[in-house]
């Protein structure tokens, strides 16, 4: 985009998760997946809190900058989540929360082993942003909720980037989604509009660019599926009524937290750290609290 935004000055540019700041005629749409993670590190550990759960995981692909973003706004979550439980019921909960980067964002069986020794250490609830090598996390999770005569969790996984809540209908609490959808849209709307302009175009919740899936999220995803030939509209069916009996289980007061929280970063009350340097991330994870697993 570099290069041919050069050779074609005149013509206009929208780069997905790119960032090419210096281009009057690119605009680089970039998320704040810090606020979406912290949203669904709250749903994570006030999950976790209902099962009699105080353990919580994270499993990530290579560590780069843009992934200490789900890292650290996911442990976030998770402390404003023991605020709100202290404040609700006067209980005060510490939650472990682990964390290990894979090395790697296309291997499947490292996210699955990484899953299994969190699991083995007691937590119940595992974020996955890692790529293919996340659909391990769902495998490990699944498997240790059907061995243990479940058909839903605990033990639960998180989805990333996408609606995922289809892989393992029943095991996925819900799903970080990072909406690239909105992006283009935004992009091409401002282009038609004579809005465009080059330099970074950044969404989060409040601009509709990040939220945390619901069921008719899943059920418009599992609709172009099945307009595409994919799915069964038998198969599509079965998992909407999975997914839905599954989160009628998790109780109402948890949605709602979820949503005042979302309401608090909207209004700028809470204010979701964003590290961008090896020293920031550093100084975050004690503050935090954050643990490796081991």
């Amino acid at each position: 985009v570099k290069q041919v935004s050069q050779e074609f000055p005149n013509v206009k540019f929208a780069i997905i998760d790119g960032y090419i700041p210096d281009r009057p005629n690119v605009m680089s749409v970039l998320f704040r997946e810090n606020e979406g993670s912290a949203l669904v590190g709250a749903l994570a550990a006030l999950t976790a809190y209902y099962y009699n759960c105080t353990k919580v995981g994270i499993v990530l692909g290579m560590e780069i900058p843009v992934l200490w973003k789900f890292e650290i706004g996911y442990a976030y979550g998770v402390r404003w989540a023991e605020r709100f439980i202290k404040q609700k019921f006067g209980k005060d909960v510490k939650f472990d929360i682990l964390y290990v980067y894979t090395g790697s964002f296309n291997d499947p069986a490292k996210g699955k082993q990484a899953a299994e020794v969190m699991l083995a250490q007691g937590v119940c609830v595992i974020y996955q942003a890692a790529g293919a090598t996340g659909l391990g996390v769902f495998e490990a999770v699944a498997e240790a909720g059907k061995k243990a005569g479940r058909t839903m969790g605990p033990p639960f996984a998180i989805g990333v980037d996408a609606d995922q809540d289809y892989i393992k209908p029943g095991f996925i609490l819900a799903s970080m989604m990072k909406r690239v959808d909105v992006g283009v849209y935004t992009a091409a709307k401002m282009a038609v509009e004579g809005s465009f302009k080059g330099g970074v175009l950044e969404l989060g919740i409040k601009e509709g660019g990040i939220s945390v899936s619901t069921l008719d999220d899943l059920s418009q995803f599992l609709e172009i599926g099945i307009r595409a030939g994919a799915v069964k509209e038998s198969d599509a069916q079965n998992i909407i009524n999975t997914v839905k009996e599954m989160r009628s289980k998790i109780p109402t007061w948890i949605w709602e937290a979820v949503d005042k929280f979302k309401q608090d970063i909207v209004s700028g009350a809470e204010k979701v750290p964003l590290p961008t340097t090896q020293d920031q991330v550093v100084q975050l994870r004690k503050e935090l609290g954050l643990g490796t697993v081991g």
